[in-house]
């Protein structure tokens, strides 16, 4: 069996041995292990990856009798389990595109659950790749948002990803999927909110432009940050070349962070993330 093993607590002496040696006691052989200790809030996160022939529940009764004076957030889980995602679309496609081909393709570990809308733009293709299209387009945003509450619950959804979901969430949501919920949105420097930002962009004579994935909490676009990439463009670039460099780096920028998310590789520390990378 193929497990993946995430701890976090407050760094102390002893932690990376107390981890081999519940493994060893596991009958484990680590093939992955990656750790890091942040200066600011001294702590101490770590992920580990090993096979056993134990049970499960074996290995987890092994590993948190190993840890627990460390009091840590500990989470076991098996390769086989993959994280049950839930994606929210309003009308642009790109994003939602890429997430379906890469699972589908096996490339992103996930099991798409559902597919919600709060337009009807986008079911024929959820319903082209067997995936359960729900309409919220006819919704007001209370109970809307109420049905993708109770979605969570009934399909037992690990992750919530807004695939160029034109809608915020409220407060109550936020903070009740604190750390499971991924957003993507533009980036350029300066920063253009509002309608058209490539028309901004290009009225201001853009050198550079980006996408950030984040985790969403109640401050909108705040959340901390899991993976941001950038192209450079030139005075040439129309607006519809810069929204179509936008839709590449969007898509990608999405997809990385739900396959870190997907792997177990994020951690929430303090305002920021520590993403142990490949």
């Amino acid at each position: 069996m193929d497990l993946i093993v995430t701890l976090q607590c407050k760094d102390q002496p002893g932690i990376v041995h107390a981890m081999t040696t519940a493994v060893l006691s596991a009958k484990g052989n680590i093939i992955e292990n990656q750790q890091f200790t942040d200066p600011l809030t001294s702590d101490f996160v770590m992920r580990t990856r090993f096979e056993t022939k134990l049970e499960l529940g074996e290995v987890k009764r092994i590993l948190n009798s190993g840890l627990d004076h460390f009091k840590p957030k500990l989470q076991i889980r098996s390769l086989d389990q993959q994280k049950r995602v839930l994606i929210l679309v309003t009308k642009e496609s790109h994003c939602l595109r890429d997430l379906l081909y890469l699972q589908e393709l096996g490339e992103l570990p996930i099991e798409i659950a559902a597919v919600v809308s709060n337009h009807q733009d986008l079911k024929a293709l959820v319903e082209s790749h067997n995936i359960k299209f729900i309409d919220q387009s006819t919704l007001d945003k209370k109970p809307a948002e109420t049905q993708i509450s109770n979605l969570v619950d009934e399909l037992q959804i690990d992750l919530i990803v807004l695939a160029r979901y034109m809608q915020i969430l409220t407060k109550e949501l936020c903070e009740q999927m604190f750390g499971r919920i991924i957003n993507i949105h533009h980036s350029f420097l300066p920063g253009f909110k509002g309608a058209k930002p490539y028309h901004q962009a290009h009225s201001r004579g853009v050198k550079i432009i980006g996408a950030t994935a984040h985790f969403v909490t109640p401050d909108l676009d705040e959340g901390p940050i899991i993976d941001q990439d950038v192209a450079h463009v030139t005075h040439a670039a129309t607006p519809e070349d810069l929204i179509a460099t936008g839709r590449d780096i969007e898509r990608r920028v999405l997809s990385r962070a739900v396959r870190d998310f997907a792997q177990d590789r994020i951690f929430i520390v303090g305002d920021k993330t520590v993403v142990f990378h490949n």
